[in-house]
């Protein structure tokens, strides 16, 4: 009898403990609820990613910077009546002004437009005789002009363009032909990156800057398909990396001793990066 009751006492004590351990699962499994599998569902990586990939790009020029949709329309906001004001007085596109600005200065981020105003990657060259810093691009510690505002600096970026030769036939182009006026300052030198035509085309487009050319030329203003651009810049021809004066007169039909004469050379000696005519 006694092994019988003793039996009852430990199911019914076994029952008891099972009912409280059951409750308090129950109790743990309401105050700590399990969501980390929802919280990962209602944030997919996937879209995650194809927001960043739309909202930032990079942009490298005389500096490599990355920045953000944003960034570049508030550069655009802030800079976009100089350019129109330039386009006025020396008729470069304001398109083409404000998308260098953007590549060259990355959108107002990179340490030359930070340090030094320099809003176009333009170096000091012999004629320069105002402030300058050392900055890296093609070459370590190259000199770049240094300006006293931004306003200075899209003034001598007009300067620059409007009274050095061989940018002068660029001054031919319909002042809205900015797909014309990208590939000619490509092929007239002003920088050594082979994309840089698509490069600032692309800018221009993506952001809508001919918009700005629209209100600086007003009823003037001639919208330009690329399948009627006047044709391109081919008065000069940039010296690259392996070149001679043979290889550049036979890819112009010419001959060496008539690129001599063009450049006033007096032997075959040429550099990277020099602007030779070559008609």
């Amino acid at each position: 009898m006694k092994k019988i009751i003793g039996l009852f006492v430990v199911i019914l004590l076994a029952s008891c403990g099972a009912s409280r351990d059951a409750k308090t699962k129950q109790k743990i499994a309401e105050h700590y609820p399990k969501t980390v599998q929802q919280t990962e569902h209602e944030y997919p990586r996937e879209e995650l990613k194809i927001v960043a990939k739309e909202e930032t790009e990079t942009l490298e020029a005389t500096s490599k910077v990355n920045v953000s949709r944003n960034s570049v329309e508030e550069y655009i906001d802030m800079y976009k009546d100089l350019a129109i004001d330039n386009m006025r007085e020396y008729k470069i596109p304001a398109s083409i002004k404000m998308a260098q600005a953007i590549l060259e200065s990355g959108s107002g981020n990179g340490r030359l437009a930070r340090e030094a105003h320099n809003h176009f990657g333009i170096k000091c060259k012999n004629t320069w005789t105002g402030k300058s810093v050392r900055h890296t691009d093609d070459a370590p510690d190259e000199c770049f002009r240094m300006y006293d505002s931004t306003e200075d600096s899209f003034k001598d970026h007009s300067e620059f363009l409007a009274y050095r030769p061989y940018y002068k036939k660029l001054f031919t182009l319909d002042p809205s032909d900015y797909v014309g006026w990208a590939k000619g300052l490509k092929q007239a030198g002003y920088a050594t990156d082979p994309k840089y035509a698509e490069k600032l085309i692309s800018i221009i487009e993506r952001y809508e800057l001919y918009e700005l050319d629209k209100e600086a030329l007003g009823s003037d203003y001639k919208k330009i398909q690329p399948t009627t651009t006047t044709k391109l810049i081919t008065d000069y021809y940039t010296v690259q990396r392996g070149d001679t004066l043979y290889g550049i007169s036979q890819k112009y039909n010419s001959t060496v001793n008539e690129l001599k004469r063009l450049n006033n050379l007096s032997d075959n000696t040429i550099s990277i990066g020099q602007n030779l005519r070559v008609k």
